[in-house]
């Protein structure tokens, strides 16, 4: 028997909603080459010759992923619309953000401090110890539509961030949640397939979908004729 209201959280899979931490290569800009050639003797002046570019090198970025907080609504709002007007997501206004806010991940950069932007309570605020703002980089939502099934929406990265698995990561921690809720049914509609089969993933007819989920797709200026594939994955 569980003797803390934290212990029945954490064995009944609650730690799920902790941050956890990924690591992901970055490219860093080429440096220009600068070589030092004595043009004298002792004591005389030194000419500096430009040899090129060197290579770009590649540096390791830590990234947190947690459950969204209010102050990142507006990066995610941002995110949102840099997708929706590229045709690759609906729209999401502030206000269904705001409305459906418990439902979304985020992947952020962290502050380069030394101590991050944790304090020793596990809680995120804002800004990291030195004043900088972490930068969100990526969300997805899990969405409880119906009996036994979830949704993933607005999986979103920054471009780049892209490649990176950041994507994957998100994924995985709403199935996890999903599975924390005894969901064992969980759908997507998306213009990129082959990415959610990478998961588990399979295509399904839209058909096998209840109509309750086409509900918010009337505001959608592609409805009726919805051009996404339907992926579902059964845990």
């Amino acid at each position: 028997m569980y003797k803390t209201g934290r212990q029945r959280y954490e064995k009944g899979g609650g730690a799920i909603f902790y941050p956890t931490e990924i690591e992901i290569e970055m490219e860093t800009e080429a440096e220009e080459v600068l070589t030092v050639k004595s043009k004298g003797g002792r004591g005389k002046n030194k000419k500096i010759d430009k040899e090129g570019v060197a290579g770009k090198g590649v540096k390791t970025v830590k990234v947190v992923l947690r459950k969204a907080l209010m102050c990142d609504v507006k990066s995610l709002y941002k995110l949102f619309s840099e997708y929706s007007k590229a045709g690759e997501m609906l729209p999401r206004s502030m206000s269904d953000i705001y409305t459906h806010l418990r439902d979304f991940y985020i992947a952020e950069i962290e502050c380069e401090t030394e101590t991050g932007n944790e304090n020793l309570n596990g809680n995120y605020s804002e800004k990291g110890s030195s004043g900088c703002e972490p930068e969100v980089i990526g969300a997805c939502a899990l969405a409880i539509v119906w009996e036994n099934l979830a949704e993933i929406r607005s999986l979103a990265v920054k471009r780049p961030y892209t490649r990176k698995l950041i994507g994957t990561e998100l994924i995985k921690k709403c199935i996890e949640e999903a599975k924390f809720f005894k969901i064992t049914n969980i759908f997507a509609l998306t213009y990129k397939p082959q990415f959610f089969q990478k998961s588990g993933f399979n295509v399904i007819d839209k058909s096998e979908l209840p109509h309750k989920i086409w509900s918010d797709c009337i505001n959608c200026v592609k409805f009726p004729d919805c051009d996404e594939t339907a992926v579902m994955l059964k845990i």
